[in-house]
């Protein structure tokens, strides 16, 4: 099999995805950058690429995760301004995952005048989409999805999943990045010095605690959030100790969608701290509503 380095992106300050990662990683090499990649720690991905070019002998590849609010055009960039990375690396492509369920409130939300919609810029620099939760929508509904994507990148391969399974082939070694045909769209790709702006509005907040959570009064508290705020509630997830069980309580949520279990591939083991982390994403959070809810349960 192939073997890869990853670089996670965490858009809120305490890292969820990292920890699931590691836990089913037999050999690892990962780095993990927290905050907004295509822009406050944008050079920090040189830097980290940079660190990897020692320790990849033997690996295939780099995968890099960015945060579903990154702009991706800032971090294909870096893979030409900067030389060592140009002659270390080549960008092969870039897949995004869209959900089918509720990709088209975010392709068509306004934006206040200047402010990117990084859905759009998603979409636009894929090579590869992957149309993702299509067993939560009928044929209509994907068909609809697609002329949406089509109208917005005419060139990208779109391959239909549930649970994001797709042949990794489809995905690896595929050498989709064209960079004459980003330029063609974005003449001014290459401009290290424009600035994107994000949506203010939107905002992440994080709990991190060592101690146990009752889980049925989470599920409760979960489910009042998901009917008062799940329009504004674009992700949420989490990794908990739960009294009384030995598996690790892995979920996560996009609007009112939730899916979670105590999963057996992430038990607690002899000695290890029984913690609990949980971030949220959405538009005007509010932050201390979402902490005081947590440790309540």
């Amino acid at each position: 099999g192939m073997r890869f380095a990853i670089i996670e992106n965490e858009f809120g300050e305490v890292g969820v995805d990292e920890k699931v990662i590691k836990e089913t990683s037999e050999e690892q090499l990962i780095e993990v950058m927290n905050g907004c990649i295509c822009c406050t720690v944008r050079g920090d991905l040189a830097v980290a690429l940079k660190r990897l070019i020692a320790k990849t002998t033997g690996f295939d590849g780099v995968i890099i995760e960015t945060t579903g609010l990154a702009d991706p055009a800032p971090v294909a960039q870096t893979f030409f301004v900067d030389e060592e990375i140009k002659r270390s690396y080549s960008l092969d492509g870039i897949i995004t995952v869209v959900d089918a369920k509720h990709v088209l409130e975010h392709l068509h939300e306004e934006k206040p005048e200047g402010v990117e919609n990084e859905c759009v810029e998603q979409v636009a620099f894929a090579d590869r989409i992957l149309l993702n939760k299509c067993d939560l929508v009928d044929e209509a509904r994907i068909e609809e999805v697609q002329n949406a994507i089509r109208g917005i990148n005419a060139n990208a391969d779109i391959i239909r999943t549930q649970h994001s399974q797709v042949e990794p082939a489809k995905l690896i070694n595929i050498e989709a990045f064209s960079l004459a045909k980003v330029l063609e769209m974005d003449p001014e790709f290459l401009n290290t010095d424009g600035e994107h702006q994000h949506d203010l509005s939107v905002s992440s907040t994080s709990v991190r605690f060592e101690g146990e959570l009752n889980h049925q009064q989470l599920r409760m508290w979960l489910s009042e959030l998901q009917q008062n705020t799940a329009k504004d509630l674009f992700r949420y997830k989490g990794v908990l100790a739960v009294k009384g069980m030995p598996n690790k309580f892995v979920f996560q949520g996009v609007h009112m969608l939730f899916n979670g279990s105590f999963d057996p591939r992430f038990p607690w083991m002899p000695g290890e701290n029984r913690e609990c982390r949980l971030v949220f994403i959405g538009r005007n959070l509010d932050k201390e509503a979402l902490q005081k809810g947590v440790m309540d349960c």
